[in-house]
């Protein structure tokens, strides 16, 4: 279905008297479209050394094999596929997983409830995501604390107001006071309800991917959903070279609805994979491809992302380290593997393991935003937020983050060689000597022609001195302060969030609590 045929099927879903008046009156909150790269992908490995690694990966999945676990099921469908599977064991024969990675769509598109908030995934395309599963949340009022659905809400909000965030994302903090067995309802809802922008659903146990499709169902309709993606989840792979049960059982669910999954190794290199760079692409390729077939199994041509979560170590505490030339060299060679395979790819984000949103969580997550930008990553999660090596979602990082996804944003765009760009009359009219202030090239550019921070301080000392002297930390947290003050809830039919409150409700009564 076409982008176009998929805006107006929405259009007709959604219609009725209270759902327009909603949409009359709400103010509208300006979203760059996602990022569609002219700059080339950054490459780190030659034909020959791509060749030895998808070798060695095939020799991987065909002599070495995965792990299928807990899941009966899932074993007769890789031995009725072609597969060697012996006890929960399973060998790929070579050329086999590639073979079912084909059907898989090279890119999709997903769908939000404003359809003008849709994404591409795949491609020259960028999509970025905020950080994604911390328990705890840190901000400069509060300190380091446990998350709350109070904090949930405050990101999913700020996500929403955040200019150059184009995805809602998914579990943007851990809501540590609502049951476990409950909180992915309160979680769907906020995304639903409280932004406009494409979601992620839970992948925490499969019954939950599912009530992840039934919310999807109420806000979008039944058919609808089954014929379009509207929600990309994240599935994780138990590195090295094991597949669970309660990851492969929310992937099923998804395949079979024809919605997204972002099937990824989750590696700390010296721990889950060998501390080489070749070594730890074999590996992560080998699991992508077996995860990615897999899914293929259950739904040929169901949408996927190749994703791969890669660090090292820290070799004297056993730390994760982030920022790092080995997770950059990593990135790299695994766009360049994804490529190969034609399926969008996800990595990077904006990484650090420093405690608090200073020099070093600056340094580190800007190498980290730019290492995805250059090495083709089609879907970013963990874009804006990430703290403390993931334990942390933090507020005034948010905002920081977000802000500088803008320049993200203008990188891509590349240069500008049209006659505007090449800028001859200005050189012109200038000549020698002058200056470019006043000329009517740089009157008719001056508002477009450099990207301009929502938050750093570019003041002349004493103007700053005058205004508190406040270092990026202080703004942030003003920053944070003046998004939420100001945040209006999106247009949303009021009979379909009714009736996605009573489903939470429903659902919610029907069991008893439960925190393990």
């Amino acid at each position: 279905m076409s982008e176009a045929a998929v805006r107006t099927g929405r259009r007709g879903r959604s219609g009725g008297g209270a759902a327009r008046r909603a949409a009359r009156t709400a103010v509208s909150v300006e979203t760059a479209k996602y990022i569609e790269r002219n700059v080339p992908n950054y490459e780190v490995l030659t034909e020959d050394a791509l060749a030895v690694i998808e070798a060695n990966a095939e020799t991987v999945l065909a002599e070495i094999g995965v792990m299928f676990v807990d899941n009966p099921d899932a074993l007769d469908r890789w031995r009725d596929a072609g597969a060697d599977v012996e006890g929960e064991r399973v060998r790929i024969p070579r050329g086999l997983a590639r073979q079912l990675c084909s059907t898989a769509p090279s890119q999709y598109t997903q769908c939000a409830r404003n359809p003008e908030r849709n994404v591409v995934v795949g491609g020259n395309n960028l999509v970025l995501a905020p950080v994604y599963g911390p328990p705890f949340v840190r901000d400069a009022e509060g300190g380091r604390r446990y998350a709350t659905m109070e904090d949930f809400e405050k990101f999913v909000k700020l996500g929403y107001m955040s200019k150059w965030l184009h995805h809602s994302g998914g579990t943007v903090c851990e809501p540590t006071d609502v049951p476990v067995n409950k909180r992915h309802l309160d979680m769907l809802l906020a995304h639903m309800i409280y932004s406009d922008k494409p979601f992620m659903g839970s992948v925490t146990e499969p019954s939950r991917a599912q009530d992840s499709v039934d919310m999807c169902n109420i806000l979008f309709g039944e058919e609808f959903v089954q014929q379009n993606t509207v929600m990309t989840s994240l599935i994780n792979i138990n590195s090295p070279l094991t597949f669970d049960s309660i990851m492969m059982g929310a992937l099923e669910v998804f395949a079979k609805n024809n919605q997204a999954s972002i099937i990824s190794p989750f590696i700390v290199g010296g721990a889950m994979a060998p501390v080489s760079i070749a070594g730890t692409l074999t590996q992560a390729i080998a699991e992508v491809m077996a995860g990615v077939a897999y899914s293929q199994i259950i739904r040929p041509g169901s949408p996927v992302v190749a994703g791969t979560f890669v660090t090292s170590i820290d070799m004297n505490s056993g730390a994760p380290t982030f920022g790092t030339p080995e997770a950059s060299h990593v990135t790299y060679g695994m766009g360049q593997l994804v490529r190969r395979l034609g399926l969008p790819y996800r990595s990077a984000g904006g990484f650090t393991g420093s405690k608090l949103p200073d020099a070093q969580a600056a340094y580190e997550s800007a190498n980290s935003l730019n290492m995805g930008l250059l090495s083709g990553v089609n879907f970013m999660l963990h874009a804006c937020g990430w703290l403390e090596g993931g334990l942390v979602s933090s507020f005034e990082k948010f905002v920081m983050d977000a802000d500088q996804l803008g320049t993200l944003h203008q990188f891509s765009k590349g240069v500008e060689m049209n006659e505007n760009g090449q800028a001859m009359d200005a050189i012109e009219e200038v000549g020698p000597g002058g200056h470019y202030l006043g000329c009517a090239h740089t009157q008719a550019n001056f508002k477009d022609a450099f990207w301009r921070s929502d938050l750093l301080d570019y003041k002349p000392f004493e103007t700053w001195e005058d205004e508190g002297a406040r270092d990026t930390m202080a703004l942030a947290t003003v920053r944070v302060k003046t998004l939420l003050d100001t945040y209006q809830q999106p247009a949303i039919d009021p009979e379909i969030e009714a009736k996605l409150r009573a489903y939470v409700a429903d659902k919610k009564a029907s069991m008893p609590d439960s925190f393990t």
